[in-house]
């Protein structure tokens, strides 16, 4: 009976650790995107790539001079994947959230499409399939938004754009 309760307190531990990580660095990708996706950085980015360029020179254009540039190009993009990555999917994750609220929400929508992200992709291209007889029914009933027919828009952006 101990060695449970001890389990069970050894379990709560390491999951209040991983959560205490995974906020720390939930609030750190967010504070770091913000600050290495502005226009600042770039700039702080391409000064460093001028002072490596222009140091060549003293270095007589060395292995050791290219060396520096790519191990530290490679570890910058090694870890903004992760931070990319983190951003990414948390902004996803609240996007079909909202969406998930409006179709609740919405009359006559249809509560099965909430957490459409969590089906096979199987079940998502009979999904698409079912979406695409629907519309070529709205197409041959006229009920499609502005009376045209999918063909008869692209052939109009078509002409349009040669003009």
């Amino acid at each position: 009976m101990e060695t449970q309760k001890e389990k069970l307190k050894e379990q709560e531990e390491s999951r209040d650790f991983f959560c205490v990580v995974s906020d720390a660095f939930r609030i750190f990708a967010r504070r770091a995107s913000r600050v290495l996706g502005s226009a600042w950085a770039f700039a702080g980015a391409m000064l460093i790539i001028v002072v490596w360029a222009l140091t060549g020179p003293v270095f007589h254009y060395s292995d050791t001079w290219l060396l520096i540039i790519n191990t530290v190009t490679t570890i910058v993009t090694f870890l903004m994947v992760f931070l990319i990555q983190n951003t990414q999917n948390r902004d996803a994750k609240a996007a079909h959230l909202k969406l998930d609220e409006m179709i609740r929400a919405l009359k006559g929508a249809r509560n099965e499409l909430v957490d459409l992200e969590k089906l096979s992709d199987e079940d998502l291209i009979s999904l698409e399939k079912q979406f695409e007889r629907v519309r070529k029914k709205a197409e041959r009933d006229g009920n499609n938004p502005g009376g045209m027919s999918r063909a008869n828009r692209a052939e109009r952006a078509s002409r349009g754009k040669g003009i």
